[in-house]
């Protein structure tokens, strides 16, 4: 039996050998993807509030420098509003000692806190005009009635106590508890307009210490003023049934009546006047 032999078979010239196995070409990598890249992240973070901070001192030195340039005595108050209880001299006077200043270092809430310690402003609104003014608007107080013997009562129900007080004895006279100011003068305005059909007018509202209420009317056409005791609670009620009886029966004899009251359930107490007695003419004697 013959043995198998292997002969190598030299490779054919300019024959490159065949590469055993899976193989593929790989292209080198340039030297710049090779190296490591800077990281710019820092630096952006830090560059932002650089130029942040910059700006911000760049804007305040030109500020500073223009500031003087810009920021001008004030030349003028202009003074805005229906003005029937105080004048334009009052509110100068009253605001000189804050004109002093310029445009931008005036003290435009210690103006308007001044101006509304006047008694007879009830709000003042203050502002800039450029380049170098002031604009005032007064809102006045608006007086409806008087609060005891000293003071005022606006139409929100707040007193103030203005100097004179004698011009003002026309309005109603309303009585009560300090803290009680917004309460009586929304009764006042309420019964104010049940009785004004009727011809009446509220001359005194008064709310006692107990909580009683007490109203007199004034003086007119209807005849001359009379008293209704109204005593505590559902006043609205007590005065609709004043003015139904009224319709019906008092009306023709209310000359005569001097109080009514009305503090009973289901009906009224009249109190009548009492009778006026004639005045007798002396005789004349005849002298020698």
């Amino acid at each position: 039996m013959q043995g198998a032999s292997l002969r190598h078979q030299p490779s054919a010239p300019g024959r490159k050998p065949v590469p055993r196995g899976a193989s593929r070409m790989v292209a080198k990598e340039p030297m710049s993807a090779r190296l490591p890249k800077a990281n710019f992240g820092f630096l952006k973070s830090l560059l932002w509030p650089v130029l942040l901070v910059a700006l911000g001192f760049g804007t305040y030195e030109g500020a500073q420098r223009l500031l003087p340039y810009a920021d001008r005595p004030i030349a003028r108050i202009n003074v805005q509003g229906d003005l029937s209880y105080i004048s334009q001299q009052a509110v100068q006077q009253r605001i000189a000692p804050f004109v002093a200043s310029s445009f931008f270092t005036i003290d435009l809430a210690g103006m308007r806190t001044e101006l509304e310690q006047m008694p007879w402003i009830a709000h003042a609104e203050v502002r800039r005009v450029w380049p170098d003014q002031v604009s005032i608007r007064l809102e006045e107080q608006l007086p409806v009635a008087r609060w005891g013997d000293e003071s005022l009562l606006n139409n929100q129900g707040q007193a103030f106590t203005p100097r004179e007080l004698a011009n003002y004895e026309h309005l109603p006279q309303l009585f009560g508890p300090q803290r009680a100011q917004q309460q009586v003068m929304q009764q006042y305005q309420v019964l104010s307009q049940m009785l004004r059909p009727l011809g009446f007018s509220i001359a005194r509202l008064e709310l006692r210490e107990r909580g009683s209420w007490f109203l007199t009317t004034g003086a007119g056409s209807s005849g001359p003023g009379i008293e209704l005791l109204l005593g505590r609670g559902n006043l609205v009620e007590k005065m609709r049934r004043f003015i139904a009886i009224y319709d019906k029966t008092l009306k023709e004899q209310i000359t005569n009546i001097a109080r009514i009251d009305l503090r009973y359930a289901n009906g009224l107490a009249v109190g009548w006047r009492e009778p006026v007695a004639p005045t007798t003419a002396q005789p004349a004697v005849a002298k020698n």
